[in-house]
Parts: C-alpha cells; structure tokens; sequence
C-alpha cells in the first residue's frame, strides 16, 4: 500500500502523521523483526551449536569425514546460499511477466487565494480538502523479447552458480582427504616414535646391565641415556603433530569442537590405473569450473540480445479505480489505456550497455582458454606427481625392510656383548628415518591421487564416485 501527501497545515498535520505513522509500523513485518530485536540485546549474534555428528571414542572413516564436512563446511553453506540467491533472481525477472497492482490514497489539504476577490474588499482565502483513493493495475503487454531475454540470461547464471558450489564441494572433498590421510600419517608416525622410544629403553637397560657386570664402559650407559632422552622429545613432537593434525581435519569439516575419536586406517598402497589421455578426456568433461564459465558464455551471448531490446519501443496497459471528494458520498472515476513506449534517444546508453555485453562476452571466452590451459597443466602435473609418489612408495617399501633387518642384527650383536651402542643408534635411526619416509611416500601417493581425482572432476566419497 503506497501513501502520497500533498501540501498538509492546521492542527490535522500532527494527527495525521502521527496516524499514519502508526499504521506504517504496524503493516511493516520489519518493524516487529527490530523491535524485537532490540529488546533481545546481543541476539543476533548468538550461535547456538548442535550435537556433534560424531561421539567421543567412535571410529570414523574417510566417507564418513567427507559427507560431516559437506554437511558442516561453512564454505559449502555460503556457496549454498549463492546459489539459491542466484535461482531468486530468476523469480523477479519473471515478474515482469505478471500484472502490478498497486493501492493508494492521499489527503490534501490547501487553501486558495483570489485576489479578484480580494479588492472588493471580500475575503479572498478559501481552505479546502480532499481524500483521493484508488486502486491501479499496470500489465506489460510486449517488450520485444526484454523479459524473455531477462529470465534466460538470469537461468544461465544459476546454472553456473550451481556448478561453482560443485566446484567448492570438490575443493573441500579434496581438503577433506589431505586432512584425514594427514592425521594417519602423524598417527603412524607416532606409532614409530612410540616404539623407538621402547628400544632406546631396552637399549638403555642393557647397557645398565653390561656396565654393571664390568663388560661394558660407562660411555655405553651415558650413550643410552641421551639417545632415550632425544627419543623421548622426538614423541613429544610426534603427539603435538598429531594433536594438530587432528584439529585441522575438525576444521575442514567444520566441527572445530569435536570430541576426540578414533579414525580408520586407510593409508596403505593400492595402484591407481589410469593413463593422461584418459584422466584429460574426464578433465574437460567433468570439471564444475569449466562448466560453470560455459554457462557464463551461454549468459553472455544472452545479454547481447538483452542490450539490443533497448533499441525496441514497449507496450503495456494500465487501468484504475478510484474515488475522490471532499465529503462522503465520493465520487467515482476510473480510466484504462494502452502505452507505447520508444525510445528515440537515451544518451547513447544502448550503443554503450551493448558494447559492455559483447566485451563481457570477450573476456569470457578468453578465461575459458586461459582455464582449459590451466586445467591441462594441473592434470599433467597431478598426473607426474602420482606415478613418482608410485615409484617412492616400492622403494621405501624396501628400504624399511632392510632397515629392519639392519636394526635386528645391531641388537642382536649389542645384546650379546660383541656390537658397539653407536651401531645400535645409527641402525634405530634409520629404521626411524626409513619408517618415516614410507608414511611420507604413502601420505603423497594419497594426496596425489586425489588431487588427480579433483583435477578431472570426479566427486568422491573416500574411493566412492558419486
């Protein structure tokens, strides 16, 4: 309802404001979402928090980490409202398809002055007042493809928003995985710096043993003691590692304050079969980023003809209904009409907003080059960097083996009286290195193999396509 004032004096202003005042607030849904407001204090920035999609001491596996972060990420939620920002804007350029009905009234007060009058020596000042209320309806009937175009240019633009929430949903499923595999790998690393802290112990006790049995010197027990203590400090750092890797797993999936739990081990090698030509081919087929700046194309080409209909002349239709007076019974009026609206001259604003289209439409196409170029060399370099995490992984694979073995005979000879403690150190320390290497190599064939998955456009649950 719109409410129109003409030139208002006497007493009645203040009434009248006040009133109509009155009857704004109350018919505004806004007003009582703000006076509520403001008798809640700081409300509105309360966040209040659920249960936590996962319990304390439960297990959690990589599928289950993904679909919490797709639900949780606030990443994902802001994309989420992008996109359903962009679908409404569909909505109202329709609108201009339907009827716009409008209701309105005005009271006027005035006063008016005849100086004809006036020297007669009769008063010449007259007050009148009036209410005008009426009820009016306007209808385009054509405008030569304006709406149309309106609507198609804003559809192409939610279907490529809906393709940039794709796009962060992969990103965040590849973050996802860093993240959970990151964890594995600290926990293994954990597990070896557990078990070479257990060695240098036994290590240590031997040599206690030795030394106090006169076969061995006293170096061999000082030797022991700080190689424990530098054991020690190295699983003081593996658990903060692990603490930290956790907590930026909890962030990706958007549940910081989640309790502690337990996750299944899925770090273990298993070949990925695929060639370059073929994870291209899905590359340029799947990716949610390259789709997206299709659909911009396709809304740029729709703007193009959009910016022309400014050239067009409108037609549309109006009636009303009304009465108007300035004491009851009010008489009646209503009018219809047909408008034809053409624009002779606009300050060149259609030549300039159409040369704005085809420009847009310019730079589109050269970012889809310039895409399709980035997206062969993130392909071939995820591609590169899989098949040489491949070859890292059978080599550590070999290399702890025979570690192992050389840390089993520096023992053994130790434990019998005929080695010396510094075999005994070097052989833990490179069974730890060795160790080491392999969570390395594993965690970057894992991390690569994803990465390659994101890069062709493959959604994923853990292994799962979707």
């Amino acid at each position: 309802m719109e409410w129109h004032l003409g030139k208002v004096s006497g007493p009645s202003l203040s009434v009248f404001l006040s009133a109509l005042a009155m009857v704004a607030f109350a018919l505004t849904p806004a007003s009582w979402a703000e006076a509520g407001g403001a008798s809640s204090g700081s409300g509105r920035a309360m966040v209040f928090s659920g249960p936590q999609p996962i319990k304390a001491g439960e297990t959690m596996d990589l599928e289950t980490a993904v679909g919490i972060a797709l639900k949780f990420n606030p990443a994902i939620q802001s994309a989420m409202g992008t996109a359903r920002a962009s679908e409404s804007l569909i909505g109202q350029a329709r609108s201009a398809y339907y009827p716009q009905i409008n209701l309105s009234a005005a009271q006027q007060e005035y006063s008016i002055t005849n100086h004809s009058l006036a020297t007669t020596g009769q008063a010449g000042r007259f007050a009148l007042s009036g209410l005008t209320t009426a009820a009016s309806l306007s209808q385009n009937i054509w405008d030569f493809g304006k709406t149309p175009d309106t609507v198609e240019v804003q559809k192409y633009n939610f279907a490529s928003s809906k393709e940039d929430l794709q796009s962060i949903r992969e990103n965040i499923v590849l973050q996802v995985k860093q993240a959970y595999y990151g964890l594995l790998g600290a926990l293994r690393n954990l597990n070896v710096a557990g078990m070479v802290v257990n060695q240098f112990q036994q290590h240590l006790n031997q040599a206690v043993a030795f030394h106090t049995a006169g076969v061995k010197p006293k170096f061999d027990v000082t030797q022991a003691q700080v190689n424990l203590s530098n054991a020690r400090l190295n699983l003081i750092v593996a658990k903060n590692t692990v603490d930290v890797a956790r907590a930026n797993l909890n962030n990706v999936m958007g549940v910081p304050e989640a309790p502690a739990y337990d996750v299944a081990e899925s770090l273990t090698f298993k070949k990925y079969e695929i060639t370059f030509p073929e994870a291209l081919a899905k590359a340029y087929s799947n990716r949610p980023d390259l789709k997206s700046l299709l659909f911009r194309e396709d809304s740029d080409r729709a703007s193009i003809n959009l910016a022309r209909t400014g050239y067009y002349p409108t037609l549309s239709g109006t009636a009303s209904y009304g009465y108007s007076g300035q004491r009851l019974p009010f008489d009646s009026f209503w009018t219809a009409g047909v408008t034809v609206s053409f624009p002779l001259f606009s300050g060149y604003q259609t030549k300039y907003q159409l040369i704005q289209a085809r420009e847009n439409l310019n730079v589109t196409r050269a970012g889809l080059k310039s895409l399709k170029q980035g997206i062969y060399l993130e392909v071939q370099t995820d591609y590169l960097n899989l098949k040489a995490a491949e070859d890292r992984v059978n080599t550590a694979q070999l290399t702890v083996g025979q570690a192992k073995e050389n840390l089993d005979v520096a023992t053994g000879m130790y434990k019998y009286g005929v080695g010396s403690p510094l075999d005994v150190t070097d052989a833990l320390t490179t069974y730890s290195s060795a160790e080491t290497s392999y969570t390395s190599a594993l965690y970057d064939y894992k991390v690569a193999q994803a990465s390659l998955e994101k890069a062709m456009g493959l959604y994923l649950y853990g292994g799962a396509e979707k």
